[in-house]
Formats: structure tokens, sequence, C-alpha cells
């Protein structure tokens, strides 16, 4: 029976994978810059706030300069406007002075006076029309009146990015006057105001430092990934061809695993050794206690002969002798041939195997034994089931079902044998029509010696000890699959196989 791991116990094996370490990290790695980010962006946007108010003062203050001088002059004041800007002290904020005569109230009937730093006709039209556009100007209404402290961004004519930060109108007899004050983003201390935090040039180079280096860390696991991978498929292949697939040091690529791949190399040689010491044990033990037994067989020959049949108490003991002879020869069969079991599954082979086409040619070779007790095969094999097994390993499982199948079915039963494809799974289903199991014992039938339901008499026969589903299971379990039993609805057993197809 396969391990079961509760949901805490899996989550706390996927977490220690490697990929769980990736998802961990992916998730530092996105939300510790997010924090950082918000809280730096929060403490800018503070930052920006109290400049953006110092800035807008600061136009107010060279309005209010202007003012006077405004309030006492008319059109032709254009030249004294002019030097009174180049007087004051506007450091990189940029000042336009606009006039609207008080008989035209439209918000795009304004003309320049004055501009600082100094600029051309044709430069200042341009700049006009992207304010009219915008309908800043639309602000003063026909009253002309309000102080507005504006945070608008526009492109003026040049191409680069100002930030108008006042407009303060005065109001005269002879028309409004408009002075509008606006600054280069990036014109005080470097600031650049009403700027997205992430346009930030530091911003964006710490984020293009920190995406680098995620990339990295990334390639760097991915990296120890694909080693990984490439490792686990150098040792599949030694795996499924010992002796012919190389050592894992002579195709390892990766110098990290060098010792690692040295150890892999003493440890298939050890268990190599042991799979040749078992077989050698199995044949040596077999042969040592066959000796022994056929010398004892034969030497109750001349007893048989010599006993007179009117002595009922010889003849009697000399049956018993032949029978427990008889048994402990066939028990010796049966060591020998789980020994061979397990020394095989030391390297158990990973063939490509067609499944349905090795389960047709079995059930037929066993129709005709089946015939001989009255017994009927049913089948229904899906086809192209292809599964990495070896063909002798797969045969002993189920010839092990089938001779269990058939000792336990009555004459004029059915034996159902079904393939399907499920998922990823190939499952295998021999249903027979027997006595069936204790449903206490279901999963002990498959425990070495353990036999549980009626059988026929034959001390020949192997399986009669309880070792041909023990077998069974040994073999599906070491190429990766698994067995189970169950009783049938109606009677008998079910016993299922599953094994993971070959794509």
């Amino acid at each position: 029976m396969g391990r079961r791991f509760l949901p805490l116990e899996r989550l706390r094996r996927k977490s220690l994978s490697l990929w769980g370490k990736v998802a961990i990290l992916l998730a530092i790695f996105i939300a510790c810059p997010a924090m950082i980010y918000l809280q730096l962006r929060d403490a800018d946007a503070e930052k920006n706030a109290l400049i953006l108010q110092s800035v807008q003062n600061q136009g107010r203050l060279i309005s209010m300069n202007l003012a006077p001088l405004l309030l006492s002059s008319g059109t032709a004041g254009a030249p004294e406007i002019q030097k009174e800007l180049q007087r004051l002290p506007t450091g990189p904020i940029r000042v336009k002075v606009l006039f609207r005569r008080a008989d035209d109230a439209r918000s795009d009937s304004y003309l320049y006076i004055a501009s600082l730093p100094p600029s051309p006709g044709a430069y200042l039209t341009l700049e006009y029309k992207e304010i009219i556009r915008r309908r800043i100007l639309d602000r003063l209404g026909d009253t002309c009146a309000g102080y507005n402290a504006l945070a608008i961004h526009f492109i003026n004519p040049a191409g680069e990015t100002e930030l108008l930060s006042s407009m303060t109108p005065v109001h005269t007899n002879a028309g409004c006057w408009v002075i509008l004050t606006s600054y280069p983003p990036e014109g005080f201390s470097g600031v650049p105001l009403g700027q997205p935090y992430w346009k930030r040039t530091e911003v964006q180079i710490a984020a293009a430092i920190y995406v680098a280096m995620a990339v990295l860390t990334f390639f760097l696991f991915m990296s120890i990934w694909r080693s990984l991978q490439r490792f686990g498929t150098l040792a599949r292949k030694i795996q499924a061809n010992p002796g012919k697939a190389g050592s894992f040091r002579e195709q390892n690529r990766v110098p990290e695993l060098d010792d690692v791949a040295q150890e892999f190399d003493l440890m298939v040689g050890s268990l190599s050794k042991s799979e040749a010491a078992l077989q050698e044990a199995a044949e040596e033990n077999a042969h040592a206690f066959k000796t022994p037994i056929a010398v004892i067989a034969q030497s109750v020959e001349p007893l048989k002969r010599s006993v007179g049949s009117d002595d009922t108490a010889a003849n009697r003991a000399i049956e018993l002798i032949e029978r427990s002879v008889q048994r402990l020869d066939t028990l010796v069969g049966a060591a020998r041939r789980m020994d061979h079991t397990l020394a095989s599954l030391v390297h158990p082979p990973r063939e490509r195997i067609d499944l349905s086409h090795l389960l047709n040619r079995m059930l037929e070779a066993y129709g005709e034994t089946a015939s001989m007790q009255k017994i009927r095969l049913s089948l229904d094999i899906a086809s192209d089931c292809y599964v990495r097994a070896g063909e002798d390993l797969l045969e002993t499982v189920f010839e092990n079902i089938l001779d269990n199948a058939l000792d336990h079915s009555p004459p004029g039963s059915v034996i159902t044998t079904t393939l399907r494809k499920v998922g990823t799974i190939a499952e295998v289903t021999i249903t027979d029509q027997g006595g069936g199991v204790d449903s206490r014992n279901l999963n002990r039938i498959f425990d070495r010696y353990f036999s549980d339901r009626p059988h026929r008499d034959a001390d020949n026969d192997v399986s009669h000890y309880g070792i041909g589903l023990w077998i069974a299971r040994r073999n599906i379990e070491a190429v990766g699959g698994n067995i189970s039993a169950s009783n049938a609805p109606q009677q008998g057993l079910a016993v299922k196989v599953r094994l993971p197809l070959d794509r």
C-alpha cells in the first residue's frame, strides 16, 4: 500500500521541494519591493506636496511684487513690466504676464505682455494655444478675480514638460491682468514634481537592478533544477540498462555532482554484487537442500518393499515421510523462487511493453487450461496501452493472479479480465467467481505465506503456500505500480493492478 500524506504533511513536503522554495522566493521578491516601493512613494508624495506648496507660494510672492506695477500700467507699460520681471529673483520659476481688455471677456482674447525668460513671439503663440486648449484661463471667467494654486502639467513648444503652479489675476479699469508661474519638474532642486514615482530615474534604475538580480537568482535555481533533472535522467538510464549505460561518474556533466556520482556508482556496484550473491545463494541453497531430499526419497523405496502390506503403522509412517518429502521439495522450490524474485528486483527492467498485446497473448494461452476446467475467460482489453517494465516480470505477475483465479473458480464460472486507461494509469482488473476473501484479510493476501481462501489440494503448486500474490505485489511495486484486491459485488475476488502509462 502506498504511503498516504495528510494535508499538512503534503504541504510541508512541497515547501521543502525545489519548486516550493522557488515559490517562496518569488513571493519574497514580489512582496518586499512592493512594500518598500509603497513606503517610498508615500514619503515622496508628502515631500512633493511640501515642495509644490513652496513653489506655489513663491509664485504668489512674484505676483504680489508685480501687482502694484500692473495696477498702475496699461498695455503700453510692457517694457517696464519686462524689466521688473528680470529684476525679480525668480530662480527656475518661469513667469508669463497676459492682458485682456475690459470690453472683451472672452477667455481666448488674452495677449502676452511679458515673459521670463524672454521668448520669441512664435513660441509664445504656440504656448498660448496649448493654454487655451487646456481651458486654463476659463477659470477666471468674467470677474477676473481669485488666486488659483495649480498643479497642471503641459508640454511647451520646445517639447519640455512644465508644471503650471499658480495663476494670479489682477483686475484694473483697463482690463484683466494674469500672472502665470510655472517651472520644469526637474528645475526645483532636481525634484520632478507631479511626476509618477515609478517614472523617477533612480527608481527605474533600482528596479532594473532588482529585476536583473531576480532573473539571475531564478536562472540559478533553474540551472540547479536542470542539473538535477539531467542527473535523474542519467540515473533512470543506468537503471534501465545496468552495465551498458556506463557509470554516473563517466556521464555526469555537473562538476558539483562528481562526489555524488561517485557514491552512486559505489551504491550501484554494491547492489549489483548483492543481486549476483542472492542469485548464487538461491541456487546453492536449493541444490544443498534438494540433494538430501532426493536421497531421502530414494531411501524410502526399499523400505516400502520390505514392509509388508499388513503392517499398517509402518505403511502409514512411510506415507507420511513421502508426503513430507514432497512438501519439503515444494517449499525448497518456493524459497528458490522467492530468492530469485528478490534478486531480480534489485535492477527491475524498464522496457517499453505493449501491455495490451501481452495480456491478449497470455489469456489466449490460458484458454485451453480454463476450458479443461470448464471455466470461461471473458476479455475487455483496451488497445495501445504501453508501460515501462519487463515482459518476464509482468508475465510472472499475471500468471500468479490468473493461476490463483483458476484455482478458486468453480466449474461453469467466468473469469473476467479488463484493461482500461484511467488518466495516466493502465488499470488491469482480473475478477473470478470463487468464494472471495474475508474482508478483514483483503490486505493480508499479498503477504508472504498467507492464504485465506479455500483451495484445491495441490501440494506441488507453489502458490498454494501463499507466495504467488506476494511475488505479484513485489514485482508491480518495483516498477512504480500498485496492486489491490476487493470482493466482487456478486461473488468472487477482483484483483486490480495499476501501472503508469508510458506516453
